[in-house]
This record gives structure tokens, sequence and C-alpha cells, in this order.
């Protein structure tokens, strides 16, 4: 098992990853729509590119042919010294195999690469990936509603870890 950068001409992999991941992962929080709303803005081809070129770095697991799972990470996200984790998931009948556990740690390698002192992400406060973040030294740091349009929202909680 590999992890790789993925490069701009990768992203449909990740558009497809996303199609498999995000039924299991959200279908019992989100309803259908927003769902596919959701995937149809955040994982269309022109909103990954935008994504990669404002400083999004992609990482795709990669085992033999097959990609297992990817992650989206951004150095200095916000504020120097912070990385945001924006993106990862692994395929359903790929969880409790330490590929999330092994996604995690490249990125925060990399980010103390760079120098960076914290990692963050968003989660749906109804996520059950929340208890793997908590487990990985992740804590609450503050609740957030964000608007996504179209009469949807997202109800996370901002997690942080220091690295």
């Amino acid at each position: 098992m590999e992890i790789i950068t993925a490069t701009k001409e990768q992203l449909p992999i990740i558009r497809d990853l996303a199609y498999k991941i995000w039924p299991d992962t959200y279908g019992q929080i989100l309803s259908s729509e927003q769902l596919e709303y959701m995937l149809l803005n955040f994982y269309n081809i022109p909103s990954l590119e935008e994504q990669f070129d404002n400083g999004q770095v992609f990482l795709l697991v990669k085992e033999e042919e097959n990609f297992l799972g990817f992650a989206a990470y951004q150095i200095n996200c916000k504020t120097e010294g912070k990385t945001k984790l924006h993106k990862i998931y692994v395929l359903p009948e790929t969880q409790g195999k330490g590929i999330g556990k092994l996604l995690l740690q490249e990125v925060e390698n990399r980010a103390r690469l760079h120098g960076n002192t914290h990692l963050f992400l968003n989660v749906n406060k109804y996520n059950k990936a929340q208890e793997f973040y908590k487990s990985q030294g992740f804590v609450v740091v503050l609740e957030e509603v964000i608007d996504i349009g179209h009469g949807y929202i997202m109800d996370d909680y901002v997690m942080e870890k220091e690295l």
C-alpha cells in the first residue's frame, strides 16, 4: 500500500471515490437531496481543480492498481502554523484496516515538515468519524454552522490537534 500525491489529472479518481464513499458515510445523516447537492458541488471536476489551485494537496491511497481512499490538506490554512485536513475518506469495505490512520499520519508528517504546529478539521456533528478523530488526539474547539446554499447547511464541530 502506498500514499501518492495526486496530480490534477487524477482528480477524476477523487471524484469517483467520493461518489462511492459518501452514500455510506452520510446516508444516515443527510437527506439524499443534500447528499447529491454536495457531491455535485464539491466533487465536480471544476470545483476539485479550484480546490487544487487554491492550495489543497490531494493524497491517494493505492494498493496495486486499486485506489482505496483519499485525503486533502492545506498548509497554513486560515492562519500561519495550522494545517487544515479538508477531506479524509476511505472505501467502506476498507474501514477499520488502518488506512485512515495512515493517511492522517501522512498529513501530520507533511504539516510538521512545513513547520505547522496544529492540525484542524471540520466534522459533521453526527458523523461517527469524530470518534476516530478523538482517538487520534483531536479535541472539539468550536461548533460551526456553514450555509452551503440551496437551503442546506453543514452542522459541524471544528476539531484540532497539536502536532
